[in-house]
C-alpha cells in the first residue's frame, strides 16, 4: 500500500542531527550514509550544519552516495520569521550544508522571535541578548501566514523542493490550510508511545500531510538536558520488552517500528554505529494489531519538548504553544 511518505519520496527512517557535537557531526554523517541512511534531519538551531555539509561533501566525493539519493531536511529558526529574513536564513543553511537545494524546509516552531543578525550570533538560539542583566526571549510581531508566504517563495525560486511545519497543533494546521498557496509537505512533531497525538495525526491525514515523529524513543533525547528522568523511558516498559522478546528485536526497534507502522517517518539520533545500525534495521518484522494497540495504550500525554516548560526555566520567559 502506498503511503503519504512514499508519495513524497522521503525515507521512513532518518538520522536526527540534534545534540550531535560539531566535532562528531561530519564523521557521523559519513558513517551513517555508509550504513545506508538516506534521510538527514538538520536545523540551523542545532549549531552543526557546517559540519553536516562537510560530511555530505566527503560522502559525495567518496562515491558513498549521490546528492539525489539523500533526503536533506532543515528548518527556519524562530528569529528569521519575518519575510525579510526567510530567504537569507535559507541561503545561510544551504551554504553551510554545501547544497544548492533542500529537499524539505520546515518552520521550526510557531514562535516568532526578534531578529538577530548572522554577524551578531549564529545560531542565535532563544535569548535575544544573552549578556543582558536579565536575558529573555523577545517576541516579534510576525504572523505565521506572512512567514509561510515567504517559505512559498523559496519553492518558487527553486531553493527548496518542499516546505512544511514543526510543532504545529491541529488548530494551527486548520488555519494554515485556509491560506496556504503551497500545501505543507510535512508536519514534524514529537511522537512516541507516551505521546501518541492521535487526533493531530488524524488532522494531518485529513489534509494529506505526511508526518515525521521526532524524539521517537521518548525520554532518551532529554535525559542529558534534565528534561526527563530515567524512569520515564518507554523502553523500560514491560510490554515493550515482551513484544521485543517475541520478535527477537530490541525495545528501541519495537518502538521505532510502532512509529513506522503508524505511517510516520522517524528520526532517531545516535553517534554510535551499533545503535544507528539497530535503528535502521526495522523492516524485517511487523508488529501485530495487538502489539500496536498495547504500545499505543501506553499514551500518557507526556510531552518532553514543551516550550511552556523549558522556556521559563532556561530563558526567563513563559511561552506556551500547546494547551
Amino acid at each position: 500500500m502506498t503511503t503519504l511518505l512514499d508519495e513524497l519520496g522521503i525515507p521512513p527512517v532518518g538520522l536526527g542531527l540534534w545534540k550531535i557535537a560539531p566535532e562528531d557531526t561530519a564523521p557521523t554523517v559519513v558513517e551513517a550514509l555508509k550504513e545506508g541512511y538516506r534521510h538527514l534531519d538538520s536545523a540551523c538551531d542545532y549549531g552543526n550544519e557546517t559540519e553536516v555539509g562537510a560530511g555530505l561533501a566527503q560522502a559525495f566525493e567518496a562515491g558513498i552516495c549521490r546528492r539525489d539519493e539523500v533526503w536533506v531536511t532543515s528548518k527556519l529558526w524562530n528569529t528569521y520569521h519575518d519575510p525579510a529574513h526567510v530567504r537569507a536564513a535559507c541561503l545561510k543553511t544551504l551554504s553551510d550544508l554545501q547544497l544548492d537545494t533542500l529537499d524539505l524546509y520546515l518552520v521550526h516552531f510557531p514562535i516568532a522571535l526578534k531578529y538577530v543578525d548572522f554577524d551578531t550570533r549564529y545560531p542565535p538560539e532563544w535569548l535575544y541578548d544573552p549578556s543582558a542583566a536579565s536575558p529573555q526571549m523577545e517576541l516579534a510581531a510576525v504572523p505565521l501566514h506572512a512567514t509561510w508566504a515567504a517559505m512559498e517563495s523559496l519553492v518558487d525560486e527553486g531553493l527548496v523542493k518542499h516546505i512544511g511545519v514543526c510543532n504545529y497543533s491541529s488548530a494551527l494546521i486548520h488555519d494554515l490550510m485556509a491560506y496556504a498557496r503551497i500545501r505543507p509537505a510535512m508536519l514534524q512533531v514529537e511522537l512516541h508511545p507516551y505521546l501518541t497525538q492521535t487526533s493531530l495525526l488524524r488532522t494531518a491525514a485529513q489534509y494529506g500531510i505526511p508526518v515525521t515523529g521526532f524524539s521517537p524513543l521518548g525520554a532518551s533525547s532529554y535525559l542529558e538536558l534534565s528534561m526527563a528522568s530515567e524512569p520515564e523511558s518507554v523502553l523500560r516498559e514491560g510490554v515493550v520488552g515482551d513484544i521485543a522478546e517475541r520478535h527477537g528485536k530490541s525495545a528501541a526497534q519495537v518502538v521505532l517500528r510502532w512509529g513506522i507502522q503508524r505511517g510516520t517517518a522517524v528520526i532517531p539520533k545516535s553517534t554510535k554505529a551499533t545503535r544507528r545500525q539497530e535503528n535502521i534495521d526495522v523492516f524485517d518484522f511487523e508488529l501485530s494489531a495487538e502489539d500496536m494497540a498495547q504500545l499505543s495504550a501506553l499514551d500518557r500525554g507526556r510531552r518532553f519538548n514543551n516550550p511552556a516548560d523549558f522556556c521559563e526555566g532556561a530563558f526567563n520567559t513563559f511561552h506556551a504553544i500547546y494547551e
